[in-house]
């Protein structure tokens, strides 16, 4: 296997900050380890198309996205995990009996099939534009993840009845829906697997829910200082807070920046 080291990097309360910047100590880092050889990456639960300007800024061209589901290295597809149409559906049936819209992302755009105050809610808060409303988008789309609006007392509802896909809250008013075992750590293995790179040169950062796995999984894991107490349980190390330099700080606690 390669000697080369891979860090992941998920986006959201750990590339950027509430106010969805990156910390200007966070660019240089990432260039660093750029010119230190080092493969950096991005691990997210966001559609290609909602970071692409990440990328650009950081010139990364290696991601994990939809939570494992869509995989791409030096901007081509290695891997694609889309959901079931048929289990899709039913979901979505159940869903509109309880009142409760979907989203629907492809690798390239993004539909809704309803209007509703939890979508605006959510992609206000992502500062991304809410996705139109096209009943029709899903049926002739590949769909990677669909979004589910609806409070965390509902949940239940959908795990009992639809054992296809896995449930991940990002947001009170949303959950992602993705197969069941889909999670960043195995679109990380198939990733690590294409580049025949060795698990203990992997390191990865994350602060939220959907990175518990990806930080059980990779050996040299960060939980940011603002993460979620979960996701600093599930890593092996707690760096400083995102406006606290915290993807920095960490990098250097881990001997990368100084390569």
């Amino acid at each position: 296997m390669q000697d080369r080291k891979i860090v992941f990097f998920d986006i959201d309360g750990t590339l950027v900050d509430d106010e969805k910047k990156i910390p200007e100590s966070a660019v240089q880092a990432v260039k660093t380890l750029q010119e230190n050889g080092v493969i950096t990456a991005i691990a997210t639960g966001r559609a290609p198309f909602m970071f692409k300007h990440i990328r650009e800024q950081l010139n990364i061209q290696t991601f994990v996205s939809f939570n494992g589901q869509y995989v791409v290295h030096n901007n081509e597809p290695v891997f694609k995990n889309p959901l079931s149409k048929e289990s899709l559906f039913k979901l979505e049936q159940q869903a509109e009996k309880n009142g409760h819209p979907m989203a629907f992302l492809g690798s390239e755009t993004m539909a809704a099939n309803n209007s509703h105050s939890f979508i605006e809610k959510s992609f206000n808060d992502l500062k991304i534009i809410p996705p139109l409303e096209d009943r029709m988008f899903h049926h002739n789309e590949e769909i990677y993840q669909a979004l589910l609006f609806c409070k965390q007392s509902d949940k239940m509802d959908y795990l009992d009845m639809f054992s296809d896909f896995e449930y991940i809250r990002w947001h009170e008013y949303s959950m992602d829906v993705v197969p069941s075992g889909g999670s960043k750590a195995e679109g990380i293995k198939y990733l690590l697997n294409k580049l025949n790179i060795d698990i203990k040169n992997t390191y990865a950062f994350g602060d939220a829910l959907n990175d518990i796995e990806m930080l059980s999984f990779v050996p040299h894991s960060f939980a940011m200082g603002n993460g979620v107490d979960e996701a600093k349980q599930a890593a092996k190390y707690v760096t400083k807070h995102v406006q606290d330099d915290g993807i920095y700080y960490g990098l250097q606690q881990a001997g990368l920046l100084n390569v």
